[in-house]
C-alpha cells in the first residue's frame, strides 16, 4: 500500500512540530540509544499503519501489551492466568518474573491505558462477504515460504538467518516420522499442545514449531550422529521439564559409547535414558542447566492459515501468515537472568516505556539471551521482514512473562518423551491436565475464562461447548476423543477467519492488531480507567503450563474396562 502525495504531506505536517510547545513535546518521536529504541508519542487515529512505517514514526510504544490484556474480566472471567504467574514453590526456577499480581489488574503505564489495537473494533463482515470461498481456498493453498527462502538466498546483502526447511509448506514431505527434516537441515518438529487459546485453530490460525540444537549437540568427533542428537534433544527436554527419566526414540549406546540408562551395559538399542549432568557427543563439556536451553538452540515457528480439505477436515495450510525465529545467542545463568528481571522491574517502577534493541536484518535482542526475528505477509501475500515496530510486539510474550520457560512456550508443552517427536498432530492428543491439576487443561480454561477465547466472542465455541446458562458442558467436553474435536472450527468459520485475516494483509495494518476477528469485539476495553473492577481473589490461579501427560494416559486406561469388569 503506497501513500498518495496528499496523505504523505499530511503526515509530514503532523510529524513536524509547528509550535514551540510541539517542538519540545513532539507528537511522534523515536530515540535510538545504545540500549535500544525509546518510544514516546500521542497517536493520531486517521494515519494508516503503513504511514508510520514509511516515516519511521512510532504508533504504539506499548505494543508489548498484547490485545488479550484489555479483556473485560467482569471480576470473574480470567484468561490472564495463562501468562501471568507467581511460583514461590520452585526456588530453582530461573524465571523470576512473578507477575501473578497482573491477573485481572490493568497495571499499565498512562500510555498503555488506551487500547491501541484498533483492528479489534472493526466489523469485517462486509469485507469478508466480498471474498469468495474459491478465492480464499486458492490463497491459503499457495506456498509463500519457498519463494521467500529463495529471495533471501539470492540477496547478497542479507545479514539475517535463513531458516530453510525444504518443502516446509507441506509437512508430510518435509519431515520423517520422528520429526527430523528430510533435507538434513537438522530441524526437528515436535508434537505439542497449543497454548490456550490464541493458538487454537478455532481462533484464527494453525501452526507448528521446530527445534534445532547447535552442531556440538548433534555431532560426535565432528561427524553428524543421530543417536547423539536424539539423546541431547531428550536431555534438553528433561532440563526444561525437570525430569529424571524419559522415554526416547531408539538410541544406540554403542554408537555413542556411553551408558545412558544406568544399567552398566552398552546396548545396541535402548528406548529410555536417565538424567545426567552433561550433554553428550561433542557437547560433553556443557552442563545441563535447570529450565534453560543451551546456547545456540534455535526455534522456528510458522503461523499458518486454516486449511480445510474436501471432507471438511482442518489442517495446517501451506500459506504462512508469519514465520517466527528465535536463537539463543548468549547463555545466561539463573543469577545473570535475575539481574535482567530486576532491571525490567526497576524500569517499570520508574514508569519508563519498553525498549526494543534492534539488530537490523537479524531482528531484535530481547535482552535475556535470545535473538528474535519475524516475517509477515506483504500486500501481495509474499513474506517480508517485519519492521522493528511490528517485531516489538514479540517482546510482549518472549521477554518478561511469568509463565514461560526460558522465554518459550511450545517446547515445555511437548508431548513427553518418545511420543512427542514428530510433526504436530492434534488428533493424537487428549486434553491432558497441567502439572499439579487433575482436570483437562482446556476444560479448565473454558471454565475459568467463560468462553472459547480470551475475548469470549467465539460464538461457535459458545454454542458447541457451553450450556444456555453460560456454564461449560463438562460431560460433552470430557467425552471428546482428542483435542482436535475441541479446538478446531467448522469449515465455514475457518474460511471466514481466513478471509478476515486476508483483509488485514491487504491493509498492512498489523500495527493495529493481527487478530482475525470477524465482528467488532465487545468484551474488550478501549480505554482502561481506575474504576475498572479487578478480578476477585477466588478467580485467580497458580498454574504451570507444562502438562501431566502420564495422568492423561492413566485416565484413558481407566476408561477401558477389563474383561472381568465387562463380565
Amino acid at each position: 500500500m503506497k501513500l498518495n502525495s496528499a496523505l504523505a504531506l499530511a503526515l509530514a505536517v503532523l510529524l513536524c512540530a509547528c509550535s514551540e510547545q510541539q517542538r519540545t513535546q513532539p507528537l511522534l518521536t523515536t530515540t535510538t540509544t545504545s540500549e535500544g529504541v525509546d518510544f514516546a508519542y500521542q497517536p493520531t487515529e486517521q494515519i494508516p499503519a503503513t504511514a508510520y512505517l514509511e516515516h519511521g514514526a512510532v504508533y504504539n510504544p506499548e505494543s508489548v501489551i498484547p490485545p488479550q490484556c484489555y479483556t473485560k474480566t467482569q471480576g470473574k472471567h480470567n484468561p490472564c492466568y495463562a501468562c501471568h504467574q507467581t511460583d514461590r514453590q520452585d526456588s530453582k526456577r530461573p524465571n523470576q518474573m512473578n507477575d501473578g499480581n497482573l491477573q485481572g489488574e490493568y497495571q499499565f503505564s498512562d500510555l498503555g491505558m488506551k487500547n491501541h489495537w484498533r483492528n479489534l473494533f472493526i466489523d469485517r463482515s462486509e469485507m469478508i462477504a466480498s471474498i469468495s470461498d474459491e478465492e480464499i481456498k486458492q490463497w491459503i493453498n499457495e506456498d509463500n515460504y519457498s519463494p521467500f527462502i529463495e529471495k533471501l538466498q539470492a540477496d547478497s546483502e542479507w545479514q539475517g538467518e535463513i531458516a530453510h526447511i525444504q518443502n516446509l509448506a507441506y509437512p508430510q514431505q518435509a519431515f520423517d516420522e520422528l520429526g527430523f527434516a528430510r533435507d538434513k537441515s537438522h530441524w526437528v518438529a515436535f508434537n505439542y499442545k497449543p497454548f490456550p487459546s490464541t493458538f487454537w485453530p478455532t481462533n484464527g490460525s494453525t501452526g507448528d514449531v521446530m527445534i534445532r540444537l547447535g552442531a556440538p549437540f548433534r555431532e560426535l568427533n565432528g561427524q553428524y550422529n543421530q543417536d547423539v542428537y536424539i539423546a541431547n534433544l531428550s536431555l534438553v527436554e528433561m532440563a526444561i521439564k525437570g525430569l529424571e527419566q524419559l522415554s526416547t526414540p531408539s538410541i544406540s549406546e554403542q554408537a555413542i559409547g556411553v551408558d545412558l540408562n544406568g544399567n552398566n551395559r552398552l546396548e545396541k538399542q535402548i528406548h529410555a535414558i536417565s538424567k545426567r549432568s552433561h550433554y553428550l557427543g561433542d557437547a560433553q563439556n556443557i552442563e545441563l542447566a535447570y529450565q534453560l536451553y543451551p546456547q545456540d538452540t534455535e526455534f522456528l515457528h510458522t503461523v499458518r492459515y486454516i486449511g480445510v480439505d474436501p471432507q471438511g477436515r482442518i489442517y495446517n495450510a501451506p500459506r504462512m501468515k508469519e514465520v517466527r525465529y528465535m536463537r539463543k545467542h548468549n547463555f545466561k545463568s539463573k543469577a545473570r537472568l535475575a539481574s535482567f528481571y530486576y532491571s525490567e522491574a526497576k524500569e517499570k517502577h520508574f514508569e519508563k516505556l519498553p525498549r526494543t534493541r534492534p539488530l537490523g536484518d537479524k531482528g531484535i535482542n530481547n535482552m535475556f539471551g535470545w535473538t528474535i526475528n519475524g516475517y509477515i505477509e506483504d500486500e501481495q501475500g509474499q513474506l517480508r521482514h517485519q519492521d522493528i515496530q511490528e517485531m516489538a510486539f514479540c517482546n510482549g510474550c518472549h521477554k518478561t512473562v511469568g509463565a514461560t520457560f526460558d522465554q518459550t512456550f511450545s517446547f515445555p508443552r511437548k508431548v513427553t518423551g518418545r511420543e512427542g517427536w514428530g510433526y504436530i498432530n492434534l488428533a493424537s492428543m487428549h486434553d491432558a491436565p497441567n502439572i499439579g491439576e487433575t482436570q483437562g487443561e482446556f476444560l479448565t480454561y473454558l471454565q475459568r475464562v467463560g468462553g472459547g477465547d480470551e475475548f469470549r466472542q467465539n460464538k461457535e465455541m459458545l454454542r458447541r461447548w457451553f450450556n444456555s446458562d453460560g456454564s461449560v458442558n463438562k460431560a460433552k467436553v470430557t467425552a471428546i476423543d482428542s483435542i482436535y474435536e475441541l479446538i478446531t472450527p467448522s469449515p465455514r468459520r475457518a474460511l471466514d477467519l481466513n478471509k478476515a485475516y486476508r483483509t488485514i494483509v491487504a491493509e498492512q495494518s498489523y500495527l493495529f492488531g493481527r487478530d482475525a476477528t470477524i465482528a467488532k469485539a465487545t468484551n474488550v476495553l478501549q480505554q482502561v480507567d481506575e474504576s475498572q473492577a479487578p478480578l476477585e481473589e477466588q478467580h485467580r490461579y497458580i498454574w504451570d503450563m507444562r502438562l501431566d501427560w502420564e495422568h492423561a494416559q492413566r485416565r484413558d486406561e481407566a476408561r477401558t474396562p477389563t474383561v472381568q469388569e465387562s463380565e
